[in-house]
């Protein structure tokens, strides 16, 4: 009996030493050590119910070798997965026209905030953009919209003209960061191309195909002029899905004969080495790009596959992986809604978007919309009227960070382009991916998304060092 007896106070004299003896503050709630000596972890904070919104931490994190009864994350460094491309969101249309409402020093505070590599930055390293509008524009148009009946197939009325706002924002940003990457996607080809004669649905006629390609070749030369590098595009942005406002339906077939008879053939061409990244939809259909790829005359000039989750499992993106080890994986849009909670959608898209998607291989992952008013637009007729920005600009000096930006800035601030995923072991309730960066240090998200505090090791290199995270909780661990 005395032996249980003493046993039980050690455990709970344990438990102590963590809560309190390594914590902030008394009634913090996040780990600690059984017997810290040097603080070699920094601890960066969300939590689910707002009271901490990415705060770096007080608490004492040391590597030891005392044993405790408690799971491991076993961190193996010598097992190596993708490089990183980056973390952000898609810069649409409307983002760029309620940001550059913003006053002069409103509109650089928040680009230093985003962008930058200063304590006080997340440095969104990755930025995806609409080729024409998005359905989270003002308004419909392409770059060669043309009079009902009217073509040009020489592209003579190309023009860039209709997206000078987010050209001009960019380039501010580009200011900022000269290595941003900058994925490019067309929600529609021009309306005189498709077959239905609208914005809305309707499938590229074949006999602009080979129109089509030039005008992705065109795009990009025009954006390369004006300062502006797109390292990727998509055919189309969610192909399966013709009910948006913009919107064109392309099938897995169509698509491969437009990139291995057209778009590739062009790049090849004109000399550009844009890559060109397939599907750009849902997880549950990963059919759609194996098939794509599978074409051997499309496959040589497509570099992977993108991604979104309003549907399917993230799994998917290493089921294509397996199919296809040599070709890379993005993960590039999902929205958080309007009438989500801050807790739900926080350890949702911190356990799919980000460390679900890094764990199946992909190289980036992106947030939905990057800004938007107070009303949730601007939209289109029939665009997303419940998409909530990671920015909502509430007027001409002040804005608000949503969950959205905490969501991305626990990847992007502390894990840059050229991060290399490595391995890592998983246990129950708590999701985690961990990466080296190209300065050495490691880096572990980790998010609890259980009903109850959780206690657990992070193993590494022979030593551990004993951790808490809150239920609803989200922390970044660098050492």
């Amino acid at each position: 009996m005395k032996k249980k007896i003493n046993r039980k106070w050690k455990h709970l004299a344990s438990l102590l030493i963590i809560f309190i003896g390594c914590s902030s503050s008394p009634d913090s709630g996040e780990g600690g050590n059984t017997n810290p000596i040097t603080n070699d972890v920094t601890f960066w904070l969300t939590k689910g119910n707002e009271t901490v919104k990415l705060e770096k931490q007080n608490t004492v994190l040391g590597f030891t070798t005392n044993t405790n009864s408690y799971p491991n994350i076993e961190v193996n460094q010598n097992q190596t997965f993708q490089t990183i491309d980056g973390f952000g969101y898609t810069l649409t249309g409307g983002s760029a026209e309620v940001i550059n409402q913003l006053a002069a020093s409103k509109k650089q505070e928040l680009l230093q905030d985003l962008f930058g590599n200063s304590i006080n930055s997340i440095s969104v390293s990755y930025l995806r953009i609409g080729i024409g509008a998005t359905d989270l524009n003002s308004s419909v148009f392409s770059y060669d919209d043309m009079p009902a009946g009217q073509t040009d197939v020489g592209l003579t009325n190309f023009s860039l003209s209709q997206d000078s706002q987010l050209i001009n924002l960019l380039k501010e940003i580009i200011l900022i960061n000269p290595n941003i990457k900058i994925m490019a996607t067309p929600w529609s080809a021009p309306v005189w191309m498709k077959d239905n004669g609208s914005s809305v649905g309707g499938s590229l006629q074949q006999q602009y195909y080979g129109v089509y390609a030039q005008y992705f070749v065109r795009y990009i030369q025009a954006m390369q002029q004006e300062g502006i590098s797109i390292s990727a595009i998509t055919p189309q942005n969610e192909p399966l899905h013709g009910g948006n406002n913009p919107s064109m339906l392309m099938t897995a077939l169509q698509q491969a004969d437009f990139i291995k008879n057209h778009l590739g053939p062009a790049f090849q061409t004109n000399g550009i080495t844009t890559k060109i990244i397939v599907y750009d939809h849902n997880c549950d259909r990963p059919d759609y790009p194996i098939t794509v790829m599978s074409d051997s005359n499309a496959n040589q000039y497509i570099d992977g596959a993108a991604f979104h989750l309003y549907g399917g499992d993230i799994s998917a993106l290493s089921n294509v992986h397996n199919a296809f080890p040599n070709k890379n994986l993005y993960f590039t849009e999902q929205y958080t809604a309007a009438n989500g909670s801050f807790e739900g959608d926080l350890k949702w898209h911190l356990k799919n978007v980000i460390i679900g998607s890094m764990r199946n291989w992909s190289k980036n992952a992106l947030e939905w919309n990057l800004a938007n008013n107070t009303s949730f637009g601007p939209h289109t007729q029939g665009g997303c009227d419940s998409c909530k920005g990671a920015i909502t600009i509430n007027g001409n000096f002040s804005y608000t960070k949503n969950v959205s930006y905490y969501i991305i800035a626990h990847a992007s601030k502390f894990v840059p382009q050229g991060s290399i995923r490595i391995g890592s072991s998983q246990i129950s309730n708590v999701s985690n991916v961990v990466f080296k960066t190209p300065d050495g240090k490691y880096v572990m998200i980790a998010v609890n998304d259980s009903t109850s505090a959780q206690v657990f090791n992070v193993k590494f290199n022979g030593k551990w060092v004993l951790v808490s995270l809150d239920s609803g909780s989200a922390g970044t661990f660098i050492w």
